[in-house]
């Protein structure tokens, strides 16, 4: 059984040494092989040279190319493996044991695509190990209801894969998307607990609200029928710092998070709202603002064009910009009758 693991990435020179080096002391059934093949899209933080030290086969592509399902393709299409792992740069295998329980229900037919658990990490904001609670719980299932599935710790058969191949226009939810095709077509998705990564995030606000827009982008054109309205937001917001809260005056560190529950949850549904009514065809510039998280675009208003200027503000001016956008939408936006809920689940 030959394995390939897929990885991409953009300035992962934090993490990706222990992900390498996880993935060398992976314990493996007779007869299983591995290559590493990595997909860059212009790092320049040394994460190429990383990468060539353990091996990996390297290809790259151009920003003005990139989409994560793109991106994916390409790192399949150069790889040799019966099954096929996907794995974010910044993600750690947490045991020896991760990559063969996460391809032994491919391996067995019990699943064409399978995901493992994700668990946050000691810089991890509070809110985000919660979300990483719901959405990877402790118990697996083999096969799982739903199309559920998530890129940063995954594996699909290839055999599925040249089937059904990962769509190349959208910014985000690209595994979700293959995986209602897999599972409308009576395919087999399955959680894997016991396959589990830490998943290190290291954000900026604004780069989490911009993480949250654009698989909202997304989430619209996979599915149409969910609807997110203003107070649909206000009420997730209000609910969830709720939640939160009280999980953490259990652990006995609410006043300690308060500040960051109420931060990250205001940017989480506020970049939902917004992709969720972003209705325009998105420009190439604009692509790339919502892919790479140190470009910023910005709007001529006097001719009218989109540029590029590198992400620079100061972390007061991303939260009165905030306070700006509630200002915008509460003036703006009438109140939807349709409810909805966001995706959920952290990705690259």
């Amino acid at each position: 059984m030959r394995i390939s693991l897929v990885i991409r990435t953009l300035n992962e020179s934090t993490y990706l040494p222990a992900l390498l080096q996880g993935v060398q002391r992976q314990r493996l059934p007779a007869g299983w092989t591995v290559e590493c093949v990595l997909v860059d899209s212009g790092s320049t933080d040394g994460t190429v040279q990383i990468a060539q030290r353990f091996g990996c086969r390297i290809h790259t592509i151009r920003r003005e190319e990139f989409s994560f399902g793109r991106s994916l393709n390409l790192g399949c299409e150069a790889a040799a493996g019966d099954i096929l792992v996907f794995v974010s740069g910044h993600c750690v295998p947490t045991d020896e044991h991760w990559l063969a329980r996460l391809c032994e229900p491919i391996a067995t037919s019990r699943a064409d695509y399978t995901y493992g658990r994700q668990i946050g990490g000691p810089t991890s904001r509070y809110s985000e190990t919660r979300i990483f609670a719901k959405y990877f719980p402790g118990r697996s299932s083999v096969p799982q209801q739903g199309y559920y599935c998530n890129n940063a710790n995954s594996a699909l058969a290839r055999s599925t894969w040249s089937l059904y191949r990962f769509n190349e226009e959208l910014t985000g939810l690209e595994d979700m998307e293959l995986a209602r095709r897999l599972v409308e077509d009576g395919g087999l998705v399955g959680y894997v607990a016991e396959a589990c990564v830490h998943h290190h995030h290291q954000e900026s606000w604004a780069q989490v609200r911009r993480r949250f827009e654009r698989e909202a982008i997304a989430l619209r054109r996979i599915m149409p029928q969910v609807h997110v309205g203003l107070w649909d937001t206000v009420r997730y917001i209000a609910s969830s710092v709720w939640l939160d809260l009280r999980r953490a005056r259990r652990e006995g560190q609410a006043l300690r998070q308060l500040p960051g529950i109420v931060r990250y949850r205001w940017e989480q549904y506020l970049g939902a709202w917004r992709g969720h009514h972003q209705h325009r065809k998105l420009s190439r510039q604009e692509k790339e603002h919502y892919f790479f998280p140190d470009l910023v675009i910005t709007k001529d208003l006097s001719h009218d064009e989109i540029q590029e200027r590198r992400l620079a503000a100061h972390e007061g001016q991303q939260r009165a910009g905030a306070r700006q956008e509630l200002s915008r939408v509460l003036r703006q936006t009438a109140v939807p009758v349709d409810v909805g809920h966001p995706a959920g689940g952290p990705r690259d």
